[in-house]
Protein backbone atom coordinates (compact mmCIF):
# COMPACT_ATOMS: atom_id res chain seq x y z
CA UNK A 1 0.00 0.00 0.00
CA UNK A 2 1.19 3.38 -0.77
CA UNK A 3 1.53 6.26 1.39
CA UNK A 4 -0.59 9.08 1.01
CA UNK A 5 0.70 12.55 -0.90
CA UNK A 6 3.25 14.63 1.66
CA UNK A 7 0.78 17.62 3.42
CA UNK A 8 3.52 19.94 1.45
CA UNK A 9 2.10 19.60 -1.90
CA UNK A 10 5.28 18.54 -3.42
CA UNK A 11 3.43 14.91 -4.53
CA UNK A 12 6.04 12.95 -3.58
CA UNK A 13 6.24 10.89 -0.94
CA UNK A 14 7.82 11.97 2.31
CA UNK A 15 9.61 9.02 4.56
CA UNK A 16 8.40 8.85 7.91
CA UNK A 17 11.32 10.91 9.78
CA UNK A 18 11.21 13.73 7.34
CA UNK A 19 7.41 13.85 8.38
CA UNK A 20 8.05 14.05 11.85
CA UNK A 21 10.25 16.55 11.45
CA UNK A 22 7.96 18.65 9.21
CA UNK A 23 5.46 18.26 11.69
CA UNK A 24 7.64 19.64 14.68
CA UNK A 25 9.14 22.49 12.18
CA UNK A 26 5.04 23.51 12.25
CA UNK A 27 4.54 22.75 15.93
CA UNK A 28 7.78 25.28 16.79
CA UNK A 29 6.40 27.94 14.17
CA UNK A 30 2.69 27.97 15.54
CA UNK A 31 3.83 28.22 18.97
CA UNK A 32 6.89 31.17 17.73
CA UNK A 33 4.39 33.09 16.12
CA UNK A 34 1.57 32.32 19.05
CA UNK A 35 4.15 33.71 21.56
CA UNK A 36 5.00 36.85 18.99
CA UNK A 37 1.40 37.68 19.01
CA UNK A 38 1.58 37.52 22.93
CA UNK A 39 4.36 39.60 23.12
CA UNK A 40 3.20 42.27 20.52
CA UNK A 41 -0.21 42.56 22.29
CA UNK A 42 2.09 43.38 25.38
CA UNK A 43 4.03 46.24 24.08
CA UNK A 44 1.33 47.45 21.92
CA UNK A 45 2.13 46.09 18.51
CA UNK A 46 0.25 44.11 17.33
CA UNK A 47 0.64 40.99 14.44
CA UNK A 48 -0.33 42.96 11.47
CA UNK A 49 1.90 45.76 12.03
CA UNK A 50 4.87 42.57 12.79
CA UNK A 51 4.13 41.70 9.58
CA UNK A 52 4.07 44.74 7.60
CA UNK A 53 7.91 45.79 9.40
CA UNK A 54 8.80 42.44 8.49
CA UNK A 55 8.76 43.08 4.80
CA UNK A 56 11.39 45.66 5.36
CA UNK A 57 13.75 43.84 7.34
CA UNK A 58 12.36 44.56 11.18
CA UNK A 59 11.67 41.27 13.15
CA UNK A 60 9.60 41.19 16.08
CA UNK A 61 7.49 43.99 18.23
CA UNK A 62 10.36 44.79 20.11
CA UNK A 63 12.51 45.53 16.88
CA UNK A 64 9.47 47.75 15.57
CA UNK A 65 9.39 50.04 18.50
CA UNK A 66 13.27 49.98 18.04
CA UNK A 67 13.11 50.99 14.59
CA UNK A 68 10.51 53.92 15.95
CA UNK A 69 12.91 54.59 17.77
CA UNK A 70 15.54 55.51 15.47
CA UNK A 71 13.42 57.16 13.15
CA UNK A 72 12.16 59.43 15.19
CA UNK A 73 15.69 60.77 15.93
CA UNK A 74 16.57 60.36 12.13
CA UNK A 75 13.21 62.52 11.22
CA UNK A 76 14.46 66.22 11.93
CA UNK A 77 17.40 65.54 9.74
CA UNK A 78 15.35 64.37 6.40
CA UNK A 79 14.12 66.03 3.75
CA UNK A 80 11.34 66.09 1.00
CA UNK A 81 10.77 62.71 -0.18
CA UNK A 82 13.06 61.16 2.29
CA UNK A 83 11.39 62.65 5.01
CA UNK A 84 7.66 61.19 4.17
CA UNK A 85 9.21 57.88 3.62
CA UNK A 86 10.33 58.03 7.14
CA UNK A 87 6.74 59.64 8.20
CA UNK A 88 4.85 56.92 6.82
CA UNK A 89 7.06 53.91 8.19
CA UNK A 90 6.62 56.02 11.78
CA UNK A 91 2.93 55.51 11.17
CA UNK A 92 3.35 51.81 10.54
CA UNK A 93 3.33 51.85 6.96
CA UNK A 94 6.75 50.89 5.62
CA UNK A 95 7.46 50.48 2.39
CA UNK A 96 10.61 49.79 -0.30
CA UNK A 97 11.29 53.72 -0.08
CA UNK A 98 12.15 53.44 3.91
CA UNK A 99 15.91 51.76 3.44
CA UNK A 100 16.17 54.64 0.57
CA UNK A 101 15.43 57.47 2.93
CA UNK A 102 17.69 56.35 5.55
CA UNK A 103 20.50 56.14 3.60
CA UNK A 104 19.65 59.22 2.27
CA UNK A 105 19.48 61.42 5.85
CA UNK A 106 22.46 59.50 6.81
CA UNK A 107 24.91 60.46 3.57
CA UNK A 108 24.06 63.94 5.18
CA UNK A 109 24.22 63.64 8.24
CA UNK A 110 27.76 63.55 10.74
CA UNK A 111 29.90 60.83 11.77
CA UNK A 112 28.19 60.80 14.70
CA UNK A 113 24.42 60.35 14.15
CA UNK A 114 25.64 57.34 11.00
CA UNK A 115 27.51 55.53 14.11
CA UNK A 116 24.38 55.73 16.30
CA UNK A 117 21.84 54.76 13.42
CA UNK A 118 24.21 51.53 12.47
CA UNK A 119 25.05 50.66 15.70
CA UNK A 120 20.98 50.31 16.14
CA UNK A 121 20.54 48.46 13.25
CA UNK A 122 22.76 46.38 14.46
CA UNK A 123 21.59 45.89 17.80
CA UNK A 124 17.83 45.83 16.48
CA UNK A 125 19.09 42.85 14.64
CA UNK A 126 17.45 44.76 11.39
CA UNK A 127 18.39 43.52 7.84
CA UNK A 128 19.32 46.26 6.37
CA UNK A 129 23.38 46.00 5.96
CA UNK A 130 24.98 43.49 3.61
CA UNK A 131 26.04 40.50 5.48
CA UNK A 132 29.66 41.87 4.82
CA UNK A 133 28.86 44.46 6.83
CA UNK A 134 26.32 42.88 8.87
CA UNK A 135 30.00 40.71 9.74
CA UNK A 136 32.38 43.89 10.06
CA UNK A 137 30.02 46.06 12.50
CA UNK A 138 29.28 42.43 15.01
CA UNK A 139 33.18 42.19 14.81
CA UNK A 140 33.60 46.19 15.70
CA UNK A 141 30.63 45.60 18.29
CA UNK A 142 32.55 43.29 20.38
CA UNK A 143 36.08 44.80 19.90
CA UNK A 144 37.37 42.91 17.68
CA UNK A 145 39.70 45.18 15.05
CA UNK A 146 41.57 42.72 13.27
CA UNK A 147 39.59 43.27 10.28
CA UNK A 148 41.32 42.91 7.01
CA UNK A 149 39.61 45.63 4.39
CA UNK A 150 41.06 46.10 0.75
CA UNK A 151 41.91 49.42 0.51
CA UNK A 152 39.38 49.95 -1.74
CA UNK A 153 37.10 49.83 0.95
CA UNK A 154 38.83 51.81 3.14
CA UNK A 155 38.39 54.77 2.43
CA UNK A 156 39.30 56.94 5.75
CA UNK A 157 42.33 54.47 6.55
CA UNK A 158 40.18 53.52 9.62
CA UNK A 159 40.42 49.92 9.75
CA UNK A 160 44.16 49.90 8.82
CA UNK A 161 44.56 52.32 11.64
CA UNK A 162 42.92 49.16 13.73
CA UNK A 163 44.94 46.96 12.56
CA UNK A 164 47.63 48.08 13.51
CA UNK A 165 46.53 48.72 16.74
CA UNK A 166 45.28 45.17 17.23
CA UNK A 167 48.59 43.59 16.29
CA UNK A 168 51.81 45.59 15.90
CA UNK A 169 51.32 48.39 17.69
CA UNK A 170 51.38 51.99 16.49
CA UNK A 171 54.32 52.07 14.63
CA UNK A 172 52.90 49.35 12.87
CA UNK A 173 50.76 51.72 10.68
CA UNK A 174 51.89 52.22 7.08
CA UNK A 175 52.78 55.77 6.34
CA UNK A 176 51.17 56.07 2.64
CA UNK A 177 47.81 55.54 4.03
CA UNK A 178 48.78 58.50 6.62
CA UNK A 179 46.65 61.39 4.48
CA UNK A 180 43.52 58.80 4.78
CA UNK A 181 43.96 59.25 8.49
CA UNK A 182 45.51 62.60 9.72
CA UNK A 183 42.48 64.88 8.98
CA UNK A 184 40.23 62.67 11.56
CA UNK A 185 41.87 60.82 14.00
CA UNK A 186 41.77 62.44 18.22
CA UNK A 187 45.19 63.71 18.53
CA UNK A 188 45.81 61.23 21.01
CA UNK A 189 46.56 58.82 18.78
CA UNK A 190 48.00 61.24 16.25
CA UNK A 191 50.16 62.19 19.48
CA UNK A 192 51.01 58.06 19.26
CA UNK A 193 51.48 57.83 15.65
CA UNK A 194 54.47 60.88 16.38
CA UNK A 195 55.74 58.90 19.28
CA UNK A 196 55.97 55.61 17.07
CA UNK A 197 58.13 57.59 14.55
CA UNK A 198 55.37 57.02 11.79
CA UNK A 199 54.32 60.43 11.60
CA UNK A 200 57.48 63.11 11.33
CA UNK A 201 57.80 66.56 10.16
CA UNK A 202 58.02 65.58 6.71
CA UNK A 203 54.61 64.96 6.77
CA UNK A 204 53.59 68.32 7.82
CA UNK A 205 49.86 66.91 10.08
CA UNK A 206 49.35 70.25 10.94
CA UNK A 207 48.05 71.02 7.54
CA UNK A 208 45.24 68.31 7.96
CA UNK A 209 43.89 70.06 10.97
CA UNK A 210 41.04 72.68 10.89
CA UNK A 211 41.76 73.46 14.49
CA UNK A 212 44.42 76.61 14.93
CA UNK A 213 44.77 74.96 18.71
CA UNK A 214 46.03 71.56 17.07
CA UNK A 215 47.95 73.00 14.67
CA UNK A 216 49.95 75.02 16.68
CA UNK A 217 50.64 72.36 18.95
CA UNK A 218 51.39 69.52 16.39
CA UNK A 219 54.31 72.04 15.12
CA UNK A 220 55.46 72.81 18.40
CA UNK A 221 55.48 68.96 18.42
CA UNK A 222 57.17 68.69 15.29
CA UNK A 223 58.82 71.56 13.87
CA UNK A 224 59.05 73.91 17.20
CA UNK A 225 61.09 76.43 15.69
CA UNK A 226 58.17 77.24 13.43
CA UNK A 227 55.85 78.44 16.06
CA UNK A 228 55.22 81.81 16.62
CA UNK A 229 55.22 83.70 19.92
CA UNK A 230 51.23 84.47 19.57
CA UNK A 231 50.70 80.69 19.10
CA UNK A 232 53.41 79.88 22.35
CA UNK A 233 51.48 82.06 24.25
CA UNK A 234 48.17 80.59 22.94
CA UNK A 235 49.82 76.98 24.10
CA UNK A 236 51.05 78.03 27.57
CA UNK A 237 54.55 76.71 26.36
CA UNK A 238 56.59 78.10 29.45
CA UNK A 239 60.07 76.60 27.94
CA UNK A 240 59.30 78.38 24.71
CA UNK A 241 58.62 81.76 26.08
CA UNK A 242 61.68 81.41 28.66
CA UNK A 243 63.79 80.91 25.77
CA UNK A 244 62.59 83.62 23.38
CA UNK A 245 62.70 85.78 26.52
CA UNK A 246 66.41 84.90 26.93
CA UNK A 247 67.47 85.47 23.72
CA UNK A 248 65.38 88.90 23.43
CA UNK A 249 67.85 90.21 26.55
CA UNK A 250 64.55 90.44 28.92
CA UNK A 251 64.44 88.95 32.14
CA UNK A 252 63.51 85.01 31.89
CA UNK A 253 60.79 83.99 33.50
CA UNK A 254 61.20 82.49 36.96
CA UNK A 255 62.65 79.38 36.96
CA UNK A 256 66.08 79.76 38.97
CA UNK A 257 68.63 76.82 38.43
CA UNK A 258 67.23 75.61 35.06
CA UNK A 259 69.45 76.33 31.80
CA UNK A 260 68.69 80.09 31.11
CA UNK A 261 69.67 80.95 34.47
CA UNK A 262 72.76 79.53 34.67
CA UNK A 263 73.57 81.21 30.94
CA UNK A 264 72.49 84.25 32.33
CA UNK A 265 75.01 84.10 34.63
CA UNK A 266 77.46 83.24 32.29
CA UNK A 267 76.48 86.18 30.19
CA UNK A 268 77.08 88.04 33.58
CA UNK A 269 80.89 86.91 33.62
CA UNK A 270 80.03 84.29 36.51
CA UNK A 271 82.74 81.74 35.59
CA UNK A 272 81.40 79.45 39.21
CA UNK A 273 78.41 78.31 37.01
CA UNK A 274 80.73 76.59 33.81
CA UNK A 275 80.47 73.01 35.40
CA UNK A 276 76.94 73.21 36.33
CA UNK A 277 75.78 74.87 32.36
CA UNK A 278 77.96 71.53 30.87
CA UNK A 279 75.48 68.89 32.67
CA UNK A 280 72.32 71.00 30.78
CA UNK A 281 73.98 71.57 27.93
CA UNK A 282 74.07 69.25 24.68
CA UNK A 283 77.33 67.82 23.33
CA UNK A 284 78.01 69.99 20.73
CA UNK A 285 77.29 73.33 23.08
CA UNK A 286 79.66 71.48 25.93
CA UNK A 287 82.52 71.38 23.59
CA UNK A 288 82.11 74.60 22.35
CA UNK A 289 81.98 75.81 25.95
CA UNK A 290 85.05 73.83 26.10
CA UNK A 291 87.13 75.46 23.22
CA UNK A 292 86.19 78.60 25.02
CA UNK A 293 88.08 77.73 28.35
CA UNK A 294 90.27 76.40 26.49
CA UNK A 295 91.35 79.27 24.22
CA UNK A 296 91.75 81.39 28.17
CA UNK A 297 95.07 79.50 28.38
CA UNK A 298 96.72 81.51 25.34
CA UNK A 299 94.28 84.31 24.71
CA UNK A 300 93.21 82.98 21.44
CA UNK A 301 89.66 81.65 19.65
CA UNK A 302 88.16 80.54 17.10
CA UNK A 303 86.10 83.38 15.18
CA UNK A 304 82.91 81.81 15.54
CA UNK A 305 83.81 82.06 19.67
CA UNK A 306 84.87 86.10 19.88
CA UNK A 307 81.78 86.67 17.35
CA UNK A 308 79.20 85.71 20.07
CA UNK A 309 79.74 88.89 21.59
CA UNK A 310 77.72 87.26 25.09
CA UNK A 311 80.54 85.28 25.82
CA UNK A 312 83.07 88.18 26.26
CA UNK A 313 82.52 88.93 29.94
CA UNK A 314 82.54 84.79 30.81
CA UNK A 315 85.98 85.22 28.37
CA UNK A 316 86.99 88.84 30.60
CA UNK A 317 86.24 87.05 33.46
CA UNK A 318 88.55 84.25 33.03
CA UNK A 319 91.52 85.58 30.95
CA UNK A 320 94.76 86.91 32.69
CA UNK A 321 96.78 88.42 29.77
CA UNK A 322 100.33 87.43 30.55
CA UNK A 323 101.71 89.96 28.16
CA UNK A 324 100.92 92.52 25.57
CA UNK A 325 97.20 92.17 23.98
CA UNK A 326 97.80 92.35 20.11
CA UNK A 327 94.30 94.50 19.68
CA UNK A 328 94.41 93.57 15.78
CA UNK A 329 93.57 89.89 16.33
CA UNK A 330 89.50 90.60 17.06
CA UNK A 331 87.32 93.24 18.20
CA UNK A 332 87.60 91.08 21.52
CA UNK A 333 91.49 91.61 21.72
CA UNK A 334 90.84 95.44 21.00
CA UNK A 335 88.38 95.92 23.80
CA UNK A 336 90.59 93.30 26.22
CA UNK A 337 93.89 95.37 25.39
CA UNK A 338 92.03 98.85 25.85
CA UNK A 339 90.71 97.78 29.73
CA UNK A 340 94.26 96.08 29.73
CA UNK A 341 95.93 99.49 29.19
CA UNK A 342 93.63 101.64 31.68
CA UNK A 343 93.71 98.55 34.20
CA UNK A 344 98.00 98.53 34.17
CA UNK A 345 97.75 102.32 34.18
CA UNK A 346 95.47 102.29 37.60
CA UNK A 347 98.24 99.91 39.01
CA UNK A 348 100.97 102.58 38.42
CA UNK A 349 102.66 99.71 36.58
CA UNK A 350 103.81 101.64 33.62
CA UNK A 351 106.43 99.20 32.42
CA UNK A 352 103.77 96.87 31.61
CA UNK A 353 101.43 99.97 30.77
CA UNK A 354 103.78 101.30 27.92
CA UNK A 355 104.32 98.14 25.42
CA UNK A 356 100.26 97.80 25.85
CA UNK A 357 99.78 101.45 24.94
CA UNK A 358 102.39 101.09 21.93
CA UNK A 359 100.35 98.31 20.62
CA UNK A 360 96.90 100.11 20.78
CA UNK A 361 98.53 103.11 19.14
CA UNK A 362 100.33 101.18 16.19
CA UNK A 363 96.86 99.73 15.38
CA UNK A 364 96.13 101.92 12.60
CA UNK A 365 92.59 100.43 11.46
CA UNK A 366 91.22 100.77 15.14
CA UNK A 367 88.23 102.43 15.93
CA UNK A 368 88.63 105.98 16.20
CA UNK A 369 87.26 106.22 20.12
CA UNK A 370 89.76 103.55 20.63
CA UNK A 371 92.97 105.23 19.19
CA UNK A 372 91.75 108.02 21.13
CA UNK A 373 91.63 106.43 24.38
CA UNK A 374 94.72 104.52 23.41
CA UNK A 375 96.22 108.31 22.95
CA UNK A 376 95.04 110.00 25.90
CA UNK A 377 96.78 107.32 27.96
CA UNK A 378 100.11 107.95 26.31
CA UNK A 379 100.39 111.74 27.06
CA UNK A 380 99.19 110.25 30.41
CA UNK A 381 102.42 108.04 30.97
CA UNK A 382 104.35 110.90 29.30
CA UNK A 383 102.88 113.03 31.74
CA UNK A 384 104.18 110.84 34.90
CA UNK A 385 107.37 110.97 33.18
CA UNK A 386 107.36 114.56 33.14
CA UNK A 387 107.84 114.83 29.15
CA UNK A 388 105.23 117.45 29.23
CA UNK A 389 106.18 118.78 25.08
CA UNK A 390 105.45 115.22 23.89
CA UNK A 391 102.15 115.36 25.96
CA UNK A 392 101.22 118.40 24.22
CA UNK A 393 101.87 117.47 20.77
CA UNK A 394 99.84 114.06 21.52
CA UNK A 395 97.17 115.47 22.85
CA UNK A 396 96.65 118.08 19.98
CA UNK A 397 95.69 115.24 18.00
CA UNK A 398 92.56 114.27 19.92
CA UNK A 399 91.73 117.08 21.25
CA UNK A 400 89.63 118.72 18.71
CA UNK A 401 87.11 115.53 18.92
CA UNK A 402 87.05 115.08 22.89
CA UNK A 403 86.27 117.94 25.26
CA UNK A 404 88.31 115.70 28.20
CA UNK A 405 91.19 115.78 25.66
CA UNK A 406 91.20 119.61 25.85
CA UNK A 407 90.40 120.09 29.38
CA UNK A 408 93.65 117.64 29.81
CA UNK A 409 95.77 119.76 27.18
CA UNK A 410 95.08 122.67 29.48
CA UNK A 411 96.30 120.71 31.86
CA UNK A 412 99.46 119.86 30.88
CA UNK A 413 100.47 123.16 29.25
CA UNK A 414 99.64 124.88 32.56
CA UNK A 415 101.57 122.34 34.37
CA UNK A 416 104.65 122.80 31.77
CA UNK A 417 104.88 126.69 32.83
CA UNK A 418 105.24 125.69 36.80
CA UNK A 419 109.19 124.90 37.74
CA UNK A 420 109.45 121.47 37.55
CA UNK A 421 110.30 121.41 41.51
CA UNK A 422 106.85 123.42 42.31
CA UNK A 423 104.94 121.44 40.57
CA UNK A 424 102.06 118.95 42.58
CA UNK A 425 101.86 115.19 41.95
CA UNK A 426 101.32 114.33 37.94
CA UNK A 427 99.35 111.44 38.19
CA UNK A 428 95.53 111.02 38.49
CA UNK A 429 94.33 110.55 42.55
CA UNK A 430 91.35 108.26 41.42
CA UNK A 431 93.37 106.23 39.39
CA UNK A 432 95.91 105.65 42.47
CA UNK A 433 93.17 104.27 44.53
CA UNK A 434 92.27 102.15 40.86
CA UNK A 435 89.43 104.39 39.74
CA UNK A 436 87.72 106.12 36.95
CA UNK A 437 88.30 109.87 37.65
CA UNK A 438 85.73 111.26 39.87
CA UNK A 439 84.23 107.89 41.33
CA UNK A 440 81.90 108.53 44.25
CA UNK A 441 83.04 105.48 45.78
CA UNK A 442 86.15 106.53 46.41
CA UNK A 443 86.49 106.48 50.18
CA UNK A 444 85.27 103.26 50.62
CA UNK A 445 87.93 102.17 48.15
CA UNK A 446 90.45 104.10 50.12
CA UNK A 447 89.78 102.43 53.12
CA UNK A 448 89.85 99.35 51.37
CA UNK A 449 93.44 99.57 50.54
CA UNK A 450 94.60 101.11 53.46
CA UNK A 451 93.79 97.83 55.23
CA UNK A 452 95.02 95.89 52.63
CA UNK A 453 98.65 97.40 52.44
CA UNK A 454 98.63 98.37 56.52
CA UNK A 455 102.37 97.31 56.34
CA UNK A 456 103.73 98.83 52.97
CA UNK A 457 104.99 102.21 54.34
CA UNK A 458 105.30 103.22 50.37
CA UNK A 459 102.16 102.01 49.34
CA UNK A 460 100.20 103.65 52.04
CA UNK A 461 101.85 106.82 51.51
CA UNK A 462 100.77 106.91 48.18
CA UNK A 463 97.41 106.20 49.15
CA UNK A 464 96.96 109.19 51.19
CA UNK A 465 98.61 111.66 49.27
CA UNK A 466 95.70 110.58 46.28
CA UNK A 467 92.99 110.93 49.49
CA UNK A 468 94.22 114.31 50.31
CA UNK A 469 94.48 115.49 46.94
CA UNK A 470 90.55 114.11 46.38
CA UNK A 471 89.51 115.73 49.26
CA UNK A 472 91.16 119.49 48.34
CA UNK A 473 89.44 119.45 44.70
CA UNK A 474 86.09 118.86 46.40
CA UNK A 475 86.29 121.14 49.17
CA UNK A 476 87.63 123.96 46.27
CA UNK A 477 85.20 121.70 43.92
CA UNK A 478 88.15 122.59 41.72
CA UNK A 479 89.47 119.48 39.74
CA UNK A 480 91.34 120.89 36.78
CA UNK A 481 94.77 120.14 38.33
CA UNK A 482 93.51 116.19 37.56
CA UNK A 483 94.35 114.38 34.06
CA UNK A 484 91.48 112.81 33.19
CA UNK A 485 90.92 109.30 31.60
CA UNK A 486 88.92 107.56 30.14
CA UNK A 487 87.84 110.04 27.79
CA UNK A 488 84.36 107.79 27.71
CA UNK A 489 83.83 105.06 30.37
CA UNK A 490 81.06 103.89 27.57
CA UNK A 491 83.97 102.52 25.37
CA UNK A 492 85.65 100.17 28.07
CA UNK A 493 82.28 98.50 28.85
CA UNK A 494 81.84 94.76 27.90
CA UNK A 495 78.63 94.12 25.65
CA UNK A 496 75.68 93.65 27.69
CA UNK A 497 74.78 90.50 25.31
CA UNK A 498 73.21 87.12 25.66
CA UNK A 499 75.44 83.97 24.54
CA UNK A 500 73.41 82.95 21.73
CA UNK A 501 75.18 80.67 20.30
CA UNK A 502 75.61 78.84 24.17
CA UNK A 503 71.67 78.52 23.82
CA UNK A 504 70.12 75.05 23.26
CA UNK A 505 67.90 74.51 20.25
CA UNK A 506 64.44 74.43 20.94
CA UNK A 507 62.98 71.66 22.52
CA UNK A 508 59.87 70.14 20.92
CA UNK A 509 56.58 70.59 22.99
CA UNK A 510 56.42 67.11 25.26
CA UNK A 511 52.94 65.66 24.41
CA UNK A 512 50.20 66.78 26.34
CA UNK A 513 47.45 64.02 25.72
CA UNK A 514 47.13 60.38 26.81
CA UNK A 515 49.57 58.15 25.13
CA UNK A 516 47.49 55.09 23.79
CA UNK A 517 44.31 56.07 25.51
CA UNK A 518 41.02 54.39 25.44
CA UNK A 519 38.84 56.94 25.05
CA UNK A 520 40.16 57.70 21.17
CA UNK A 521 40.43 53.98 20.49
CA UNK A 522 36.37 53.73 21.08
CA UNK A 523 36.58 57.20 18.85
CA UNK A 524 38.09 55.25 16.06
CA UNK A 525 36.15 52.23 16.51
CA UNK A 526 33.09 54.66 15.80
CA UNK A 527 34.53 56.33 12.81
CA UNK A 528 34.97 52.56 11.73
CA UNK A 529 31.53 51.89 12.31
CA UNK A 530 30.35 55.23 10.53
CA UNK A 531 32.58 53.99 7.40
CA UNK A 532 30.44 50.92 7.08
CA UNK A 533 27.42 53.13 6.01
CA UNK A 534 28.38 51.85 2.06
CA UNK A 535 27.07 48.86 3.25
CA UNK A 536 23.78 49.96 4.37
CA UNK A 537 21.24 48.59 1.38
CA UNK A 538 18.69 49.79 -0.54
CA UNK A 539 16.29 46.84 -0.12
CA UNK A 540 16.39 44.53 3.16
CA UNK A 541 18.71 41.42 3.02
CA UNK A 542 16.64 38.40 2.69
CA UNK A 543 16.66 36.65 6.30
CA UNK A 544 18.53 33.70 6.12
CA UNK A 545 15.78 30.87 7.30
CA UNK A 546 17.56 29.15 9.90
CA UNK A 547 18.22 31.97 11.96
CA UNK A 548 17.35 35.31 11.28
CA UNK A 549 13.77 34.85 10.12
CA UNK A 550 12.85 33.86 13.60
CA UNK A 551 14.08 36.58 15.61
CA UNK A 552 12.97 39.44 17.46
Amino acid sequence: MTSPPSADGAGQPVSGARAEAVARERERLRALRERRDAESADVGVDGFTVRRWRKVGVFGSQAVLQAHTLLQQLAPLAQDAAHDALADALRDEPDDRLLPAVRTVLERADQTAVTATLTAVHAGGFLWLSEVGEQRLTALTAGDDTLVVSASEDPSGVFALLSAFATEGTAAFPPRMLPLVLPWIPLSVLDDLIDAGVVGPEHQPWQYRAEEAEHAYLKARLVPDQVTAEQATALKWTARQRRDAFLAGGEPLPLAGDVYDLLERVADGDASVVKELEGKLPRDLVLRLRRLLDGVDVGNWDRDIWEDRGLWRLIFSLWEPKAAVNPSRSPLHALMALRQAYDLLCLNDLARASPQIDKLESFETADPAYRAEALNFHAYTLLLREELNAAVVVLKGISGSHELAESNLRMVEQRRAVPRNDRPAASNPYLDLGLPHGAPSWETRYRNLRREHVHDVDTSARLNSAMKRIRDAERDEDWSGFFVLPLDLRVFELPDEVPVTLVPPLAPLTRRTTPHSSESQVLVRQRAVADLLPHLLNTPRRPDRNSRMHTQ
